[in-house]
């Protein structure tokens, strides 16, 4: 699968309406698949803005969206407010946010999200950032390991899951993405059609991040970027962030200050998700600034 495929690219690009001259903030550029769409439909007048907490993936980004009208920056999408006003984004015309890992990062085995890999325990979006998931999994005490893994994985035998880890952990530290699987799988004891370890990777990985925190921070500060008429799209991938995303946008829709795009999200085609099976659990929502 080519992993520079966007997903849901053209309910994406419908539900942006991109003005020729508009300003546009695509807060997750990743490898800057949808920013590439978006370009094609600005003029010589529109501008783009591209955010990323991962400096490979923004160094990949510049390559294919080389553009005078586009100016990609180092940033968590928490805190664009910030880099919106330096960059004169105040007042935008849309903003994308797209939840999902990028197929670069889950195919980099030496970035440690995958439950494949052989390398240290990772799962930072952003390599700067101190603490990995190795810290978590060596570190956390048994109570703060299992709120993660039901919070955030919601996985049912988190207490089981998190027995075996601490056990395992007071002989030698677990320090692969291959390690914690098998002791995952130990704690299970089968196997289904998913990976035993699915949830606990990413429980681990919404932790390491804070993606939930991030979430919340970032549809505020989306929010408050665009002009009338502005349009927010969010790509979720999983139940939690979709939750966050659908109460946010009821709420703003109920007190006045949105209009809901989509009564429902919008889902992949089945010809879609049989080109491109990371758009399977995709969900799209929008909404548009009154």
């Amino acid at each position: 699968m080519d992993e520079h495929v966007p997903v849901l690219l053209e309910e994406v690009m419908t539900m942006l309406a991109v003005k020729q001259d508009g300003k546009y903030i695509d807060a997750t550029v990743g490898l800057g698949g949808h920013s590439e769409a978006i370009l094609k439909k600005l003029g010589p007048c529109g501008r783009l803005l591209g955010l990323d907490r991962d400096s490979a993936a923004l160094r990949k980004a510049s390559k294919r969206l080389g553009n005078e009208r586009v100016v990609l920056q180092k940033t968590a999408f928490a805190d664009m407010s910030a880099v919106a006003a330096a960059r004169e984004f105040s007042q935008c015309d849309g903003i994308l946010l797209d939840l999902g890992v990028s197929m670069m990062q889950l195919k980099d085995h030496e970035r440690g999200f995958s439950f494949q890999s052989e390398h240290r325990l990772d799962m930072r979006m952003d390599p700067d950032q101190e603490e990995s998931a190795w810290h978590f999994v060596n570190k956390a005490s048994e109570a703060d390991l299992e709120r993660i893994l039901r919070e955030y994985g919601e996985e049912h035998f988190a207490r089981r899951i998190v027995r075996r880890i601490v056990a395992e952990r007071r002989n030698a530290s677990i320090d692969t993405c291959a390690q914690l699987a098998d002791v995952v799988s130990a704690a299970y004891g089968r196997r289904g059609k998913t990976h035993p370890a699915t949830r606990t990777f990413q429980a681990l990985r919404i932790a390491v991040n804070r993606e939930m925190e991030q979430l919340q921070n970032g549809l505020a500060a989306a929010e408050g970027l665009l002009r009338a008429g502005g349009r927010l799209c969010v790509l979720s991938y999983h139940s939690l962030e979709d939750r966050m995303v659908k109460q946010f946008m009821r709420n703003s829709a109920r007190e006045g200050r949105v209009l809901l795009l989509a009564k429902k999200p919008i889902a992949a085609s089945r010809d879609e998700t049989r080109r491109n099976p990371a758009a399977r659990s995709a969900k799209l929502r929008g909404c548009e600034r009154l």
